[in-house]
């Protein structure tokens, strides 16, 4: 079933005033949306941001030209989203800049550090969320550094960086 433009609409705009909010600016955590517009935000500890950067480095290295921004906002039917990590090639990004920001189109990877809070329904959702929005992948990196590779269902490997392991130590 097609998302309604509005309802993407409504989440761009409540991320905007969201984003102009002068108290929310300097905030140290990761800040999203839920459906009904309100704040959720998470701390993030020294090892979630090291397994960051450790999948920015192997999309880097495993991936064809693209992009690899962090915790890149997405509008999505239930809220604004932001992966951890993303990966977007050029073609993409020209289309994701042409639907507004934040983008109401997926990269082609949207990649989710767990984190203690976290729990697997949560990241369920979020898997579907970014896949109703058009991403292609969505990886999931456990606190261990697993990573679980999923198109319209788990892969052994990702279709876009077949080459990548799915298992990385951060540095």
């Amino acid at each position: 079933m097609p998302i309604a433009p509005s309802k993407l609409q409504e989440q761009q705009e409540r991320w905007n005033e969201i984003v102009r909010d002068p108290a929310l600016r300097d905030l140290p955590y990761k800040v999203e949306t839920n459906a009904r517009g309100q704040l959720l935000v998470s701390p993030h500890s020294n090892r979630h941001s090291d397994l960051q950067e450790a999948v920015s480095d192997l999309l880097r290295e495993h991936t064809p030209e693209g992009r690899q921004p962090p915790e890149y906002a997405l509008a999505t039917p239930k809220g604004v989203k932001a992966p951890d990590v993303v990966w977007i090639s050029p073609d993409r990004k020209k289309e994701m800049k042409a639907t507004g920001d934040p983008s109401t189109l997926a990269p082609e990877i949207c990649v989710e550090v767990m984190s203690p809070a976290n729990t697997e329904e949560e990241m369920q959702e979020k898997r579907r969320l970014y896949r109703e929005i058009g991403a292609e992948e969505v990886w999931v990196v456990g606190e261990k550094g697993r990573i679980r590779f999923y198109g319209e269902k788990e892969m052994d490997r990702s279709s876009i960086a077949p080459g990548c392991p799915s298992r990385i130590q951060p540095s």
